[in-house]
């Protein structure tokens, strides 16, 4: 299993949540609605070993990111920008692809 396709399974255990549910969890708890000046949140350089660095590093110590990937992934998807989930969006692009091909094939444990 790829890094994407591990982390599309783990997202597995949402798939039935509704959407509501996940934002009001991710705009509650996420650390990044309520412990950052999101008007000051640093851009991305659009390479990816710094992005993925500068994503982890804004997300660190988050409890919601796999609730805010799963919720970033259905209402951005393909066309996702900026990090969410402690990844860059060139990362969730990636993972898009994969997370929809289970979802539309019932790949769902």
């Amino acid at each position: 299993m790829t890094g994407y396709e591990e982390m599309a399974a783990q997202l597995d255990r949402y798939a039935a949540v509704p959407g509501d549910v996940l934002r009001e969890v991710v705009t509650g708890d996420g650390l990044c609605f309520w412990a950052f000046d999101r008007t000051d949140m640093p851009a991305l350089s659009g390479q990816d070993s710094p992005d993925r660095e500068l994503a982890a590093r804004m997300c660190a110590g988050c409890p919601v990111i796999d609730q805010c990937r799963e919720w970033e992934l259905r209402t951005a998807g393909p066309d996702t920008v900026g990090v969410w989930d402690a990844l860059p969006e060139t990362d969730r692009r990636a993972l898009y692809r994969v997370w929809a091909r289970r979802r539309a094939g019932g790949d769902v444990r």
